[in-house]
């Protein structure tokens, strides 16, 4: 059986191409399309990534078709942003990005999140079988032990906390400014906080679910929105930052150019933190609008960095005792399966049977 990762990243694509295959195929359509005997689907805001087990080759291509969000797409033309991982790479690869050493920002925690959350729905469906489940779970036992055995979390350490820290240096102390934050998923809870921590009193809070936006609003001390007026809130606000899953563009030059009208010299300054992103890139070109995506973040990000530099050495040693042990353990489970003559299944007794 051979495990691979088929993914793209911040590292080797922009946001644009992030966004063409974010979002559109679950654990089990690759399954079926790609003939994968498992695999699992994690995405982020910085990744796109499949992991999967084969007893033959899948190609990049063919995963790349799977994710792409247009059908139509030619798939093959991205092929050059896709990187392939494969038996210990992959292993060591998902070590890294599990905790925290792939990630724009480095050290961050959600990625752990977002990592159990697509593990749990590959499992649900039935994608994900005995040998994703001995790799994830590996995954998560390594990132607990980078995590608590190193300092690598110091600093800004979530996407939403960058986005917070760039609105720091345009406007300076936020104490003053009007805030609004679209979507109450994780990311936005966190970026709320952050905005909290840096002095933000006047804290908005928008979602399509309005008891979510309520319950956000609440523990940040902020107040709620309806998701039907959130775009009236561009008249009085500082800060837009947006982070939903939204397949479309929710702020455009069109509906954002009659609320510039009440805005005589104040700038509005977004930060777009959603990938597919949620405001039209066009929107930068409107006079007085600042426009800056996830990987606008980067050069924050960078900076942070320089206080755990340090602590990436360490996280790598703890990442690098375990890939041969658990390779190893992964050979010798299945030479026992391959005795049996049976093929592995996600049923409870293979799970048993791949046990050390």
């Amino acid at each position: 059986m051979n495990l691979f990762c088929v993914g793209l990243s911040h590292h080797t694509a922009n946001v644009e191409t992030r966004e063409s295959f974010a979002g559109h195929a679950e654990s089990d359509c690759i399954l079926r399309r790609a003939g994968c005997a498992e695999a699992l689907v994690l995405t982020t805001c910085n990744r796109v990534e499949v992991y999967g087990a084969s007893e033959k080759r899948v190609s990049t291509d063919e995963i790349a078709r799977c994710l792409a969000r247009e059908i139509e797409k030619d798939a093959h033309q991205c092929a050059p942003a896709f990187y392939r991982y494969e038996g210990e790479k992959c292993v060591q690869h998902l070590f890294r990005v599990a905790s925290g050493l792939d990630s724009m920002v480095v050290g961050e925690t959600e990625i752990l999140g977002q990592a159990k959350k697509a593990y749990e729905s590959a499992r649900a469906s039935g994608a994900a079988g005995p040998w994703l489940h001995r790799l994830f779970q590996r995954a998560f036992h390594v990132a607990k032990q980078v995590r608590t055995r190193t300092e690598i979390t110091r600093g800004s350490v979530s996407v939403g906390s960058v986005a917070v820290d760039l609105a720091r240096k345009i406007f300076g102390q936020l104490s003053k400014r009007k805030v609004l934050v679209l979507g109450a998923g994780e990311t936005s809870e966190r970026t709320a906080r952050a905005l909290v921590s840096r002095g933000v009193t006047d804290l908005r809070v928008s979602n399509r679910s309005s008891d979510r936006a309520r319950e956000l609003a609440g523990l940040v001390g902020g107040q709620a929105i309806p998701f039907d007026d959130w775009r009236d809130e561009c008249r009085e606000i500082d800060i837009l930052i947006t982070s939903t899953s939204s397949e479309a563009p929710l702020l455009t030059p069109a509906n954002l150019a009659p609320m510039l009208c009440d805005r005589i010299d104040r700038p509005l300054f977004i930060i777009d933190i959603a990938v597919p992103r949620d405001v039209d890139p066009r929107v930068n070109e409107m006079d007085g609008v600042y426009l800056y995506d996830i990987d606008s973040l980067q050069s924050v990000a960078e900076q942070s960095l320089a206080l755990r530099r340090q602590q990436i050495a360490a996280a790598e040693a703890i990442i690098a005792e375990h890939v041969p042990d658990f390779v190893a353990s992964i050979s010798r489970g299945w030479n026992r399966v391959s005795r049996t003559a049976e093929r592995p299944s996600i049923a409870d007794s293979s799970l048993r049977a791949l046990e050390l």
